[in-house]
Formats: structure tokens, sequence, C-alpha cells
């Protein structure tokens, strides 16, 4: 039950989708494909990275909140 009730929602979440898209211009397969990539995206290019480029990448993070508080 509840898988059927998660393919509905899928569905109908993809179908607004492109809807959207079309309204905007843009190519419907494209933009369900881009948001299928973008959900995994970031998980897999974090599994990715070593330890040190991790490290570089949370300290640049952390330096520009700290940046946008000072500057208020």
């Amino acid at each position: 039950m509840n898988v059927l009730a998660k393919t509905i929602v899928e569905k109908a979440r993809d179908e607004e989708l492109a809807k959207r898209a079309i309204s905007e211009g843009k190519n419907p397969a494209a933009v369900l494909l881009g948001r299928r990539g973008g959900l995994k995206g970031g998980k897999a290019r974090a599994e990715k990275l070593s330890d040190d480029e991790h490290g570089r990448i949370a300290k640049k993070a952390a330096e520009a909140r700290w940046a946008n508080r000072q500057n208020k």
C-alpha cells in the first residue's frame, strides 16, 4: 500500500515539474533528469572528497558565514 502511495505522489510531482518546465520554456525531460541527478549529487560528491578537501571546503564555508555576521 505504501509503495503504491509513494509511486502516485512521485508521478504527480513529476507531472507538475513537467508542466512548470513547459511554461518556462524548458525541456521537461531534461528538468526531470536534472532533478534526479541533483538529489544524489551532493552525497556522491561528499563521498569522493578526501579529508583535506573536505576540511578546506568546511573552512571556507565557516569563514563565509562569519564574514556575513561581521558585515551586519
